[in-house]
Parts: C-alpha cells; sequence; structure tokens
C-alpha cells in the first residue's frame, strides 16, 4: 500500500503518516519543513519505506513534481489531502482578507492541486482512493471564523462533487471531518472543546474510515450528533447559543 500525505510534518498529517508506517505502508510525508518532516521519520517503524518532499502544497508546480515523482516510482492507492490552516479572520479588518486568500489556497485549491495529478494515472490503472481532511467547522459558521469555516464548507462540497466526477473511473473518495483534536491549530482556541482526542487516537479512527472506504466520517462519533444538530438549528437559536463564544485569534494577534 502507497500513501500520498500531505501536511504531514505535525498534527493529525503526521499521526496519520506514523499509523500507516505501522500498517506496513509506503509513505510519501508532504511538508513544508524539512527538518520537522525528517522528525517525523525518526518516529518511523520503517523509515527506510518512507520518502520526504519539503514544499509548500500551494506551490502548484513543486506539488505536482513530488506527486509524479512518488506515483512514478510505483502506484499510489491512496492520496491523502491533509494540509490546512486555522486561523481568525474578520472581514472588517482588510490585512484579514490577505490572510483569507491565503488560508482558502490552502484548505481548498491546494486539496484539488493534490488529486489533479493522481486522477489520470488512477484512472488508467482502474482505481485508488483520495480522502479528505474537512471539519465539523464547516457545517455553521462560527464567530471569527470567516475564512476556516467557509474554507471547510467549500472542501466538503467539492469532496462530494468529486466523488460522483470520479467514480466512472473507479477513483473512490472519502471525506473526514474531525472535531476538535489537540494540535498546534488548536493550542490557541480560548474557548472549550468538547470531545477533544489526541492525534494518535484521531488518526487510529481516520485511517480505519479510510480503508474501510466511508464516503463520509465524522470524528469523533459524538461530534457527528452535534453535526446533526447544527444542520436543524434554527438561525435565531444558533445565534444566541454564540454570542459572547471566545473567538480564534487572528493573524495579526498571533504575529503571523
Amino acid at each position: 500500500m502507497r500513501v500520498f500525505i500531505t501536511g504531514a510534518s505535525s498534527g493529525i498529517g503526521a499521526a496519520m503518516a506514523r499509523k500507516f508506517d505501522t500498517l506496513g505502508a509506503q509513505v510519501a510525508l508532504v511538508g513544508r519543513s524539512q527538518e520537522k518532516l525528517d522528525g517525523v521519520m525518526r518516529l518511523m517503524l520503517h523509515p527506510e519505506n518512507h520518502t520526504t518532499y519539503a514544499l509548500d502544497v500551494t506551490d502548484r508546480a513543486a506539488l505536482f513534481a513530488a506527486a509524479r515523482d512518488f506515483d512514478g516510482r510505483a502506484p499510489v492507492d491512496i492520496v491523502l489531502a491533509n494540509a490546512g490552516i486555522s486561523v481568525g479572520v474578520k472581514t472588517e479588518y482588510e490585512e484579514d482578507l490577505d490572510v483569507m486568500e491565503k488560508v482558502y489556497r490552502t484548505n481548498v485549491f491546494a486539496m484539488a492541486a493534490t488529486f489533479h495529478p493522481f486522477i489520470e494515472p488512477m484512472s488508467k490503472r482502474g482505481g485508488g482512493q483520495f480522502a479528505g481532511i474537512a471539519s465539523v467547522g464547516g457545517i455553521r459558521g462560527l464567530p471569527g471564523s470567516e475564512a476556516y469555516c467557509s474554507s471547510k464548507a467549500a472542501a466538503i462540497n467539492y469532496l462530494e462533487s468529486l466523488r460522483n466526477d470520479v467514480r466512472k473511473y473507479g477513483i473512490r473518495v472519502t471525506t473526514i471531518c474531525p472535531g476538535f483534536v489537540r494540535t498546534p491549530l488548536t493550542a490557541q482556541n480560548p474557548y472549550k472543546m468538547p470531545f477533544i482526542l489526541e492525534p494518535e487516537a484521531f488518526a487510529e479512527r481516520a485511517v480505519k474510515a479510510i480503508l474501510a472506504k466511508d464516503s463520509y466520517r465524522v470524528i469523533p462519533w459524538q461530534m457527528a450528533w452535534v453535526a446533526r444538530l447544527l444542520k436543524i438549528l434554527p438561525d435565531a437559536v444558533f445565534d444566541w447559543a454564540l454570542s459572547g463564544r471566545g473567538e480564534k485569534p487572528r493573524a495579526k494577534e498571533l504575529g503571523l
């Protein structure tokens, strides 16, 4: 089994890479920092099986080159688009518009770019699987998260459309919607995070869902009920429930 994973240098991407490693997979780990990728490799049981690619997923040429290099060595079975940005954004601040664009380039456009170079070779082979990491945050917009929530909503809809477009080629698509996971992306959240999981616990469940070829899975299961509630909650009740809720820090506040 050969797996191509973006955002693999930390958090849930690194945890999923380590989980696939324990299953004997050959993994391509894609991340921006070679130093961090090397750190993940040191934790692998079989580092000799894996390849690292230090690049920014918004650099389409570099991403395509990595994808074609890894698939050219031997056919890739699973492509996991995990790279993502989570930072507070408010449209009222002009500088946040640039941040919002960056979030969309990573969370949505780079996801499509991650899958693109694999569609032709997988279609010729008659099979393969794409998995995308979305979020429960894509169900309803949360205060201060205008970029993250809307980008994850776009990712959910993109993955659903993709699933229906590529199934004629024998390619399966899995959408994974995490709740809260203890990673650098959630470390700055100034609000309660119910049912929060450690990265390893999330990875165990996510990889199981991917290997089962589920089309859609919310992790943990408790957040699936929260997601259903969010979908049907009237706007007035939803707005009241979130009034006074803490907001994710903006990039400027974090010094980014």
